[in-house]
């Protein structure tokens, strides 16, 4: 069979197993859990490996699975499979009969889908192995950013050569897949700037030292970051998503507090971006007054594609699905995705797995009412797995 040869991914996965995943994924998205609770999700996840003959299996950084599948050929290179677990603070509105049976918790952005692909894949490849090892990496915590670097610590993939992943999306159909070089997610760092100056009566501002003022000053300047400091070629995002300040409109307070988001695609404009919002915030404190201090806790780095493991992945997917499967993204993604720190260390590719039915609407993710459609669950094991097998071969 070569490249340019489609496969029906439906009649190529035996049925049985397909029921098997589908079930596996109810199961899952009927009783979801939050980031590092995931202790029942966790066990449903391992059962499910040992039936499917996977027997290295080991528990690390609380709720996450590492499983290892032996390769054909010893010293071959290894290869891991990445699919996340946890759920969102969400009241799920979708009416399926399997909607979760958690007020206020659901899998709204398909993590139960990716997880049950990773354990697809490791069944495929249990059957019909890579040349080296392929370790399924069924990752904690995405919803937070804070999963991929605990199995990063957990030393979960110590000797991986390459990585890959993917995500749900109905804005394309199923048997359609993105895999692009370069950018597809941004990092995503939250900030939190404080303002304190002096409070004083509202109808003697004089005798202030007024934070709210200031705070509108900042909110506005923070936008020149981006229109004046950024490349126009480059995108990027400085949103101020929350000011507190004052409690009775007759009380001038003294300080305010505002919270926001900065999204960036590569290092360089990420670092530009942070030291602007700390230049310019602490130059209009002192000309308004008060005083200022800007914590910016590290969020997720930019998600950039290696070009190498993207050529793997589009040949992986023409196999599978035939090369009229490969979509372009057509837009880039400023929401962040912690994947990106095993890019970080490692060469690997992400991917956009349709998961729209035919005629069916695209939902955005993170919707009360998103659900993918279920046979993206068999797409993305057989592509994943492919992909794993395709690397391993052609890896140094």
């Amino acid at each position: 069979m070569t490249a340019e040869s489609p496969r029906k991914p439906l009649a190529f996965m035996a049925s049985g197993m397909r029921d098997e995943l589908i079930e596996l994924r109810r199961a899952i998205h009927r009783e979801p859990e939050l980031a590092f609770q995931e202790k029942q999700t966790a066990e449903k996840l391992e059962h499910a490996l040992r039936n499917f003959g996977i027997r290295d299996i080991r528990r690390v950084a609380g709720t996450g699975i590492v499983a290892r599948i032996p390769g054909s050929e010893r010293g071959a290179p290894v290869i891991a499979i990445r699919g996340d677990i946890d759920a969102l603070p969400i009241k799920e509105e979708t009416g399926l009969p399997f909607a979760s049976q958690r007020d206020g918790v659901m899998h709204a952005c398909g993590h139960d889908v990716h997880a049950t692909w990773a354990v697809g894949a490791a069944a495929l490849l249990a059957d019909r192995p890579a040349r080296g090892d392929t370790i399924i990496v069924l990752q904690p915590a995405e919803e937070i950013g804070r999963g991929a670097a605990a199995m990063i610590e957990a030393g979960a993939l110590d000797d991986v050569a390459v990585i890959f992943g993917g995500h749900v999306d109905r804005r394309f159909e199923l048997r359609q897949v993105v895999a692009d070089s370069g950018p597809l997610a941004a990092s995503a760092d939250t900030f939190e700037i404080e303002l304190v100056g002096q409070g004083a009566h509202a109808a003697r501002p004089h005798e202030a030292r007024d934070p709210i003022v200031a705070a509108a000053a900042v909110v506005t300047a923070l936008q020149t970051i981006v229109a004046r400091r950024l490349n126009p070629a480059t995108p990027g995002v400085v949103t101020v998503g929350q000011i507190n300040a004052g409690n009775a409109p007759n009380v001038i307070p003294d300080r305010a507090i505002l919270r926001g988001t900065i999204r960036a695609v590569d290092p360089e404009s990420r670092k530009l971006m942070l030291d602007e919002l700390r230049r310019l915030t602490e130059s209009i404190a002192a000309a308004h007054g008060v005083s200022a201090s800007v914590d910016v806790p590290e969020g997720t780095p930019p998600l950039v594609n290696d070009e190498g493991a993207v050529a793997w992945s589009r040949e992986a997917v023409a196999r599978v699905l035939g090369r009229e499967a490969l979509v372009p993204l057509g837009f880039l993604n400023l929401a962040g995705e912690d994947f990106a720190y095993y890019l970080e260390k490692m060469p690997g590719c992400f991917l956009r797995i349709g998961a729209r039915e035919p005629g069916g609407k695209p939902i955005p993710a993170h919707s009360p009412r998103f659900y993918p459609a279920e046979d993206s669950i068999v797409i993305g094991a057989l592509v994943l797995a492919e992909c794993a097998r395709v690397a391993a071969a052609q890896a140094t």
